[in-house]
């Protein structure tokens, strides 16, 4: 038996769904937004036999079902965001609600999640060149693979959004914005009369968004966070919905601590390559606990290492001597 979804009103004719996810971050949230003809679905969760029980369940709560839904709006297409939006179409009969992200994510959702071989390949090669041991490398590589069978079937009606286009939904206008460094198009959607933002998994509580430097994705995804960062800290948010945790009611404090974080993490990262470091081994010295980490939380760890050691380089604090294994030093 299916137990009751966690579905909480937030806003005026605004919800959000807690679904599950089989990781250490065990939830993603997702939310529906009622307009005047029908209603909008921001994010869909990973394609698990858990996640469409609570999606059931969460319409027939609602009193609505899938040919209530109008548009299926992505922030980004992580699959924990995109994986089910291909299931909550072919649910929704003969005219399905088309899906719409920005043109990066629609590139980077076919790049990554048509060709899983080849994207467990690029990943495995990846780790190895940052000196993961190779029998763990493989292992993350198949976890990529796996992973990226939960976001089948691909939404086959797909639309782009672009940055700065505006989504009405009932009484809301939601302005489109770019925020990259957590995925390349990340879009979040603000809503300047209530001064509530969708925020996507840009800014998160409890936790730091993973900034993660991946195969086939473009250069510095740090450096375009902070960058980002500075830019968001100017809106005026009263409140934000993020894709994981809890709600942000102290939207320029939250955006003051992760720059901190980071910039003690950077700092972090250059004592790790003091005397020489391969970026496994430079994770090693960032992450406490990381003895422990299962093999899919370093595969983060990895990239969110790599991409900070990249941010420093770009900037001329580190140096890369490039073999098949990269090793970084003080510049």
């Amino acid at each position: 038996m299916t137990s009751a979804p966690v579905l909480s009103p937030v806003a005026d004719d605004l919800f959000q769904l807690h679904l599950p996810l089989p990781f250490a971050l065990n939830r993603v949230n997702v939310y529906l937004a009622r307009g005047d003809d029908g209603w909008t679905i921001f994010d869909t969760g990973l394609n698990t036999r858990a996640a469409r029980d609570v999606w059931t369940a969460a319409l027939a709560a609602l009193g609505i079902t899938l040919r209530d839904v109008r548009q299926i709006v992505l922030t980004h297409s992580h699959p924990d965001h995109f994986g089910l939006a291909g299931w909550l179409q072919d649910q929704a009969g003969a005219e399905p609600p088309p899906v719409r992200l920005s043109p990066q994510e629609d590139r980077q959702a076919h790049q990554v999640w048509d060709d899983l071989p080849r994207s467990g390949a690029a990943s495995e090669r990846l780790l190895l060149a940052c000196g993961m041991p190779p029998a763990m490398a493989a292992e993350v590589a198949q976890g990529v693979v796996t992973t990226g069978a939960m976001t089948l079937p691909h939404p086959l009606r797909r639309e782009l959004i672009q940055a700065g286009d505006e989504l009405r939904i009932g009484r809301r206008r939601f302005q489109a914005i770019h925020a990259p460094g957590h995925s390349d198009g990340q879009l979040i959607f603000y809503d300047p009369d209530d001064q509530l933002l969708l925020c996507g998994d840009q800014v998160l509580l409890k936790i730091t968004p993973n900034i993660g430097r991946w195969p086939d994705f473009q250069p510095d995804p740090l450096g375009r966070f902070l960058e980002s960062l500075r830019q968001l800290e100017m809106l005026e948010v009263r409140l934000a919905l993020p894709g994981h945790k809890a709600l942000i009611t102290d939207w320029r404090g939250r955006v003051n601590e992760l720059q901190a974080h980071h910039a003690a993490r950077l700092e972090r990262t250059l004592a790790a390559v003091r005397g020489g470091a391969t970026v496994y081994e430079a994770g090693q010295q960032i992450f406490d606990g990381g003895d422990a980490f299962s093999t899919h939380e370093w595969r983060f760890a990895m990239a969110e290492t790599l991409a900070h050691l990249e941010y420093l380089e770009q900037r001329g604090r580190v140096r890369r001597e490039e073999d098949a294994v990269w090793r970084f030093w003080p510049a």
